[in-house]
């Protein structure tokens, strides 16, 4: 997974600058002593307290094993996934073939001697010992081996659709795809349901919508859409008229081969993608300083707020709304810049954004590397995936042992812990329970000011223990 995600560099003196290290100053700057920041509340100071968890959680040897054991199950995970799209298009593919139906005895039929006239083809018999195994042209397994595999994600606040497993493939020989869901019933029983069924699909929002996918669309952090309507999908996931699939990984080994016997491949990026990049680093550049430090506060408010306002709830606001968050958060963009962020957003021309989508531009999204991290700790929690976990629960499971505070005897273990609970209870709409996008907003406030993948991933396993 870390060679899928992370994006080798090195540490900068930027990071050395940003980074909040667990040190005797930033301990003077805790809840715990007398001094404190003159630009931070209390809040801002129990959620820089997560930052400390950045050293290694295991010494190397249990790291590798608990890698090397991660790694057999997913490739476990994938071969399932992998077997059961390969049987399931090999046998629609000769059984749904029309070549199937020109034997002998349809002549017969057309002409009456059957007694079926001119019956429709589903009236008329046929025995499934007279089924060809293999017809002339039907899909054979050497062309559905041309194909691509990605790993992929709903991009979704529910947290039921949010950490679905989904397992994708794209079809070369045809650039149709389709999307499998891994489910896994009780601790042995495993499946491999079909999610989005194989066909030929079209962007549907974006520079390129109306346009068929091909393999330079695959990517990771590429976002693959759907009209919710056309597919047989949860009713959580058709309040929304437009399915909306992240790319977390992809096979890189499949990619260079079908790079390599792909002429057509250009995976160039347009003059408006280069532009809108450079509209929305601008704006996050501009937050950077105000968001490094209160991040979590302001990332979590801001959904906690819109959540509020959203009477609808079906995610999505005016420009008005998003102008007064602004101004609540004491966030200022300049008129002319958040015009131009608006143009970007509104790309359906519909005078509403989804506010996820903008707090996302705003303030800049984790990769997936570390959203991998966040959705496996919250899957540890919602072990019966309901969307939601207890407060109880979120007491129970979280570990404060390995805290620096805690080692070095300047906190105790339920101080650090209640400081957890009570920043991330104040994010929530309710107070007995943590929602999914209450949850990967805290870390996404909290991944702000943290340059370094690992030292995030630590902050996640040290407490969490994944």
């Amino acid at each position: 997974m870390k060679e899928e995600y992370k994006q080798y560099s090195e540490r900068t003196a930027e990071k050395k600058r940003n980074h909040l290290p667990c040190s005797e100053t930033s301990v003077e700057g805790s809840q715990f002593e007398d001094g404190r920041s003159d630009d931070l509340t209390a809040l801002d100071e129990k959620a820089l307290l997560q930052r400390c968890y950045t050293s290694k959680p295991y010494n190397t040897q249990h790291s590798m094993k608990k890698s090397e054991a991660e790694d057999v199950a997913a490739e476990r995970k994938k071969q399932t996934v992998v077997e059961q799209v390969m049987l399931d298009q090999l046998s629609r593919a000769v059984i749904s073939d029309p070549e199937q139906n020109t034997r002998g005895d349809v002549s017969k039929e057309v002409q009456g001697h059957l007694g079926l006239g001119t019956a429709p083809m589903r009236f008329r018999k046929r025995t499934l010992h007279e089924t060809k195994i293999r017809t002339k042209s039907g899909l054979t397994e050497n062309m559905l081996s041309n194909k691509l595999r990605f790993d992929s994600r709903i991009v979704s606040r529910n947290g039921r659709d949010a950490c679905r497993d989904l397992i994708g493939f794209f079809f070369a020989c045809d650039r149709s795809l389709t999307v499998y869901e891994f489910r896994q019933f009780g601790k042995n029983r495993t499946n491999a349901l079909p999610f989005i069924q194989k066909g030929v699909y079209q962007h549907q929002r974006g520079q390129k919508k109306g346009k068929a996918y091909d393999l330079t669309d695959f990517y990771i952090g590429a976002n693959l859409t759907f009209q919710s309507i056309d597919h047989n999908l949860p009713k959580s996931i058709k309040q929304n008229p437009i399915l909306t699939l992240r790319v977390t990984s992809i096979d890189e080994v499949a990619m260079d081969f079908l790079k390599d016997s792909c002429l057509e491949f250009n995976q160039g990026y347009s003059e408006q993608l280069i532009d809108d990049s450079k509209v929305f680093k601008k704006i996050q550049g501009m937050l950077r300083e105000t968001l490094s430090k209160r991040g979590v506060r302001v990332v979590t408010g801001l959904g906690k707020y819109f959540r509020h306002i959203d009477k609808n709830g079906n995610g999505f606001l005016s420009q008005t709304d998003f102008k007064e968050a602004l101004k609540l958060f004491h966030l200022e963009v300049p008129e002319q810049d958040f015009e131009s962020l608006w143009l970007i957003l509104d790309d359906s021309k519909s005078d509403k954004v989804n506010y996820g989508e903008f707090i996302h531009a705003i303030a800049g999204e984790m990769n997936e590397y570390r959203k991998a991290f966040v959705r496996k700790a919250y899957m540890k929690l919602d072990f019966n995936k309901t969307g939601s976990v207890p407060i109880v629960d979120i007491r129970k499971c979280y570990c404060a042992k390995k805290h620096p505070l805690v080692l070095a005897g300047k906190a105790t273990e339920e101080e650090i812990k209640s400081s957890f609970l009570e920043t991330l209870g104040e994010s929530c709409s309710s107070p007995e329970e943590v929602s999914y996008s209450e949850f990967e907003d805290y870390y996404e406030g909290l991944s702000i000011g943290i340059a370094d993948d690992d030292d995030f991933v630590n902050i996640l396993r040290n407490p969490w223990g994944i």
